[in-house]
């Protein structure tokens, strides 16, 4: 969890209320849950992997794994940006000060000890900034609760407590977004990869889930107390709902601000170092396997910091930012993992790719379709017009793309078989392309199911068509 969080949450909470504050946490907190179940199958499947990419290469060949590389890299990228760009404009909004001199301590700080420590020291930071942030929210929850004052009559008048049509709608669509887009999450992967035993990995990320729900259910609920004492004006046009948290913050003790700056610095140099550890180690891995100085790798990523810097400053929305790499894995996501499973024995990377590009093109002809008009189509895919403009633009795009996603893999599947077959027939050789990888003879059938699985494995290597 980033800074970020200080944003989004609260500002979900003055639109779509109380049904937006637990949709988001729990759509935010439970997939987690999918690492603890996926990692141990990749694990078998690649026992020298610690990313998704090092599987994806092993199953669906190098294209496959430059293009999720790509992915990877271009999502851990917007995170870096959504990151700087709210721890400084959390500092704007508290301390009136620029916060551009904190961006920039804070990118030569951890570029320094994520050098020095690389990922272990990564995870070190991440468990004291986690303690001081489980203290800091306990002292700014009892202070909140204690100094500020709900007035009852703007509960009723909020209608807040009620269901709405963007509460229901992202019951659907913060699933979806949040459960693919973690995969692109390198550090995620790695600290799944990380775990000693399947068991430790159940322990770490269901505490983890239980920890992150109560923490973003809190924070989003100061949304909602904006609303209801009078700090927020309850108007989205009058004044954007992304600075409820802070409005609500002007009530309160000075000393209190000065917690929640803490909490925010821990939030964002926790968040950041990570993705930067991530990126070092995708580029590594991904593009130059390993073959090129971890230094060079370092300093190039300490150079696309300078562009985050200042995309960063010139961020709209943070919401917006991770938006954008949400409708991309969502897109991407349900086309790679049909290979988890071995009744897929025949699907290639050529479906992956095809089928990801073809979720993002099937998003931009619903939304010329939707609106009428081909420029908002492809704004569409960007979602400049965010979440709540209060259509089904931003719903549509979030059907479009996996399911569009997956009829292009599956007529990039048929493409594939017809020129292949034809292939065959002009060669006069034996169409083999949807024959399983290993023939296990009928007197060995009393193999078990995961040796077969293994062996089947290890025959499906790298194939792109």
């Amino acid at each position: 969890m980033g800074s970020g969080i200080l944003f989004s949450y609260p500002q979900l909470a003055t639109l779509a209320g109380l049904q937006g504050v637990i949709v988001y946490a729990l759509s935010s907190a439970c997939p987690l849950l999918i690492f603890a179940a996926l990692t141990p199958i990749i694990r078998r499947k690649c026992p020298e992997g610690f990313v998704l990419t090092e599987w994806t290469r092993q199953r669906y060949g190098a294209l496959a794994a430059l293009y999720l590389g790509a992915l990877t890299l271009l999502t851990l990228f917007l995170y870096m940006v959504a990151e700087l760009s709210a721890i400084g404009q959390v500092v704007g909004a508290l301390t009136g000060l620029d916060g551009l001199p904190v961006v920039i301590v804070e990118c030569i700080v951890t570029t320094i000890y994520t050098s020095l420590g690389g990922f272990k020291i990564s995870f070190l930071t991440d468990n004291i900034q986690g303690a001081m942030i489980c203290c800091l929210i306990l002292i700014a929850t009892i202070t909140i609760g204690a100094r500020t004052e709900i007035r009852p009559e703007l509960i009723a008048d909020s209608g807040l407590l009620n269901p709405s049509l963007i509460g229901w709608q992202i019951v659907y669509i913060l699933p979806v977004a949040i459960l693919t887009n973690d995969f692109f999450l390198a550090n995620y992967w790695l600290r799944a990869f990380a775990s000693k035993t399947d068991k430790d990995l159940w322990i770490g990320i269901s505490s983890a889930m239980i920890v992150i729900l109560i923490v973003l259910t809190l924070v989003g609920c100061t949304g909602l107390i904006a609303v209801w004492s009078g700090a927020f004006p309850g108007d989205p046009p009058m004044e954007d709902g992304s600075v409820a948290f802070f409005l609500l913050l002007e009530q309160l003790p000075n000393w209190v601000v000065g917690i929640v700056i803490v909490m925010a610095v821990c939030l964002s140099t926790a968040a950041f170092d990570s993705l930067q550890s991530a990126m070092v180690s995708s580029a590594s891995n991904d593009v130059f396997r390993n073959r090129l100085n971890i230094w060079w790798i370092r300093g190039a990523v300490v150079l696309v910091i300078i562009p985050v810097v200042v995309l960063a400053l010139e961020a709209p929305s943070i919401l917006q930012i991770y938006l954008i790499s949400d409708l991309l894995s969502a897109a991407t996501i349900p086309v790679l993992v049909l290979g988890l499973s071995e009744r897929f024995y025949w699907w290639r990377g050529f479906e992956v790719v095809v089928g990801g590009l073809g979720g993002v093109l099937t998003v931009f002809i619903f939304g010329t379709i939707y609106y009428g008009d081909a420029q908002l189509g492809g704004e569409l895919i960007l979602l400049q017009q965010g979440l709540y403009s209060g259509d089904w633009g931003a719903f549509g795009a979030f059907i479009a793309a996996p399911v569009g996603g997956l009829l292009w893999g599956f007529g990039a599947l048929a493409a594939r078989l017809t020129v292949q077959f034809a292939m065959s027939k002009a060669r006069g050789t034996r169409f083999d392309a949807l024959d399983y990888p290993i023939d296990v003879p009928q007197e060995e059938s009393d193999i078990s199911a995961d040796a077969e699985e293994e062996a089947i494995t290890s025959k499906i290597t790298g194939k792109f068509f």
